[in-house]
Order: structure tokens, then C-alpha cells, then sequence
């Protein structure tokens, strides 16, 4: 199988879909990657490293997706990569369609197979193409929050951790998953005052074990969560339905009452947000104000550390570009049934019953 690596055109987008060891991976199993000049620099990889692994460097866009029997991207096609979109094609990245509509229209109309990495689920529930970005999103939220609390970044002049004889910041995460942990973490780390929002007491039991007194552990419910952001300096949501529009955690309203200065993350914005006040904004603009409330609600927030960011992802998803390159996406799927749920889209429908609810279809 041919395997085509694109360069990402998202904008402030750095990160490359294959490692060189991938590449090595695929060419030594029989198959032929190719690898548009330049899309692994923004990660500090050079087209000599991918030449050594054994790809096939080309010049253009097109002369990836019009060669490829199978397109590993980062991120959802772009405006300017709907046109490549093609019937015979199998497409295999971030699609996060409920938040890009556009996007799955295009897919139907192309007829692309495309099999998303945040929709392939283990019967664990478990997530293992979302859950290296998440790792870096939930970190990264609690240290661009920090930064945005400061009078530079347009926030209150608060120092996370406070100092003696001064408070530290008063840190709310809603959602106690694979983002949300690893924001507390860092929030743990920087000695602030943290509490933690989730519906699953489960969860909140796992948090409390092992934070001890460190993390306060609350039962998600719109009173409680509301007041608790009134009184916050910065506020992460990090709540997911796979495949679905991410929930309205917080309103305008909500946002509005809150301190002057403080900061909202929200992670979520890449399924549409979880704060009614969220729109997307990009790593060289990241920020706008509402009632005097900072939002950074940047759409991939992993695309801020890029070389880590691509080996990470690339540790995940290169067994199952293996797969679907080895055997194409049904026998795939019977080899490794978590595959079921990351198929988007074939033959022009939505096949992911979560995506498809979201769509309205």
C-alpha cells in the first residue's frame, strides 16, 4: 500500500503525522510512504531523516493525496484539502466532525473511508488515540493558564502557587478524565488551590486517593459549579463525549459573574467547546476578552510543543497505521474491533452512530 504524509496546513500547526521509525515500520513491511517535502521541520524532523528511514520525499500536496491509498494526517482537511478528498482513499487523523460539519459533508461527498483517532475505543472505554494529546492539552491548560494570569497575559497578576502569607489561585477543572487529570497534576504541582468537577464517583475516588487533601473532589452539578467558578481565578474545562458536541458546562451568564481578569481554558473547543462564550482561536492569537474574562480556547493545544507532540501521537497510532496498511480497513477491524467506533465515514454516510446524533442525522 502506498501511505501518503501531507504537510499539516492548519494554521500554527507544527506537528507531522509519521516518525522516521514509523516510516521504517511501513517500508520494511512491504509498503511505500511518501512524505511531502518539509512536513516534519516544524517538528525539527528533516526530509534526510525520512529519506534514511526509507520514504519517497515529494513536492506538493497533491502529489501526496492524488498517489496515497492511505492519508495519515494530524488534523481534520482543511479548506484548501477538501478538493484532494477522493472515494478510494482511506483517511486516518483527527476529524472531530461534530465541531467541523463542513468537513463531514465533504467526506460524504467524496465517498473517503476516514477513521478518526479520537473515536477508536477500547471495551475499556478507554481511548488510546486521544489519550496522548490529551496528556499534552490537560498539562499544557494549567501552564497557559498560569501564563494568562499574569498582568502581561491579561489576567488578575496572580501567581499559581502564591507565596508566603499569600494565597495561591483558586484552580477549577471540570471533568476528571485523561485532560482534566493531567490539568490537576501540573495545578498539584504549582501549589495551587484546586478543585476538581465529575460526574463519575469512581473517578472521583481514583483523584482523591491519590491527591489526598491536595485536590478537592466535587460531584459535577450546576449549582456547585457555579459557584465555585465564581469565586476561581482560572477555570479548565475538559469534558468529553467522544464523538458528540462537547456539553455547555458553563453560560455566558456564568462567565459574565466571574472575577475580572480570571482565565477560562477550554480544552474542549476542538468538539465545540464546553463554555457558551468559546470560539476558536490559534497558537499566534490565542486569546480574546469577554466581560473582562480571559479565553484561550486554541483548537490544537498540542501543536504548541510539536516534537513532542509527534512522537507521542506517533507512538499510539503507528500499530494501527500497520494495520490498516497491512490488511485495509475491514480486516483491520476484525483484528482489532476498537477500529469499529474510529470509522467516520464510507460510501458517503456517517458510520459512528455518536457522530452521526451530532450532526443531526
Amino acid at each position: 500500500m502506498r501511505i501518503g504524509i501531507p504537510t499539516e496546513t492548519k494554521p500554527d500547526e507544527s506537528r507531522v503525522a509519521l516518525t522516521p521509525a514509523g516510516v521504517e515500520a511501513l517500508t520494511r513491511s512491504g509498503h511505500q510512504v511518501l512524505v511531502q517535502e518539509n512536513a516534519g521541520m516544524g517538528s525539527y524532523i528533516s526530509d534526510d531523516d525520512y529519506a534514511r528511514a526509507g520514504a519517497s520525499i515529494v513536492g506538493t500536496a497533491t502529489d501526496v493525496w492524488s498517489s496515497a491509498d492511505l492519508i495519515v494526517k494530524v488534523k481534520e482537511p482543511q479548506e484548501e484539502e477538501l478538493a484532494h478528498l477522493s472515494h478510494d482513499q482511506i483517511l486516518f487523523t483527527y476529524l472531530h466532525l461534530a465541531a467541523y460539519p463542513k468537513v463531514a459533508s465533504a467526506l460524504c461527498r467524496a465517498g473517503t473511508t476516514s477513521v478518526a483517532y479520537e473515536t477508536v475505543r477500547l471495551p475499556s472505554g478507554d481511548l488510546p488515540l486521544l489519550a496522548p494529546m490529551s496528556e499534552i492539552a490537560g498539562r499544557m491548560a494549567t501552564q497557559v493558564g498560569a501564563r494568562f494570569l499574569e498582568k502581561s497575559g491579561g489576567g488578575r497578576g496572580v501567581l499559581l502557587g502564591g507565596v508566603p502569607g499569600v494565597a495561591p489561585a483558586e484552580v477549577v477543572v471540570i471533568g476528571g478524565g485523561m485532560a482534566g487529570a493531567n490539568a490537576l497534576r501540573v495545578a498539584v504541582g504549582m501549589d495551587a488551590n484546586i478543585k476538581v468537577f465529575d460526574l463519575n464517583p469512581a473517578r472521583l475516588r481514583e483523584i482523591d486517593n491519590l491527591y489526598r487533601r491536595e485536590v478537592t473532589t466535587l460531584m459535577a452539578n450546576r449549582a456547585d459549579v457555579r459557584a465555585a467558578v465564581l469565586r476561581a481565578d482560572l477555570v479548565i474545562g475538559a469534558v468529553l463525549l467522544p464523538g458528540a458536541r462537547a456539553p455547555r458546562v458553563l453560560t455566558a451568564e456564568d462567565v459574565r459573574d466571574m472575577k475580572p481578569g480570571s482565565v477560562v481554558v477550554d480544552i474542549a473547543i476542538d468538539q465545540g467547546g464546553c463554555f457558551e462564550t468559546s470560539r476558536e482561536t490559534r497558537h499566534s492569537d490565542p486569546t480574546y476578552m469577554i466581560d473582562e474574562v480571559v479565553h484561550y480556547a486554541v483548537g490544537n493545544i498540542p501543536g504548541a510543543v510539536p516534537r513532542t507532540a509527534t512522537f507521542a501521537l506517533a507512538n499510539s497510532t503507528i500499530p494501527y497505521v500497520l494495520l490498516l496498511a497491512d490488511h485495509g480497513v475491514d480486516a483491520a477491524i476484525e483484528r482489532r474491533p476498537e477500529l469499529a467506533e474510529g470509522l467516520n465515514t464510507r460510501s458517503g454516510s456517517i458510520t459512528n452512530e455518536a457522530v452521526r446524533n451530532a450532526l443531526g442525522g
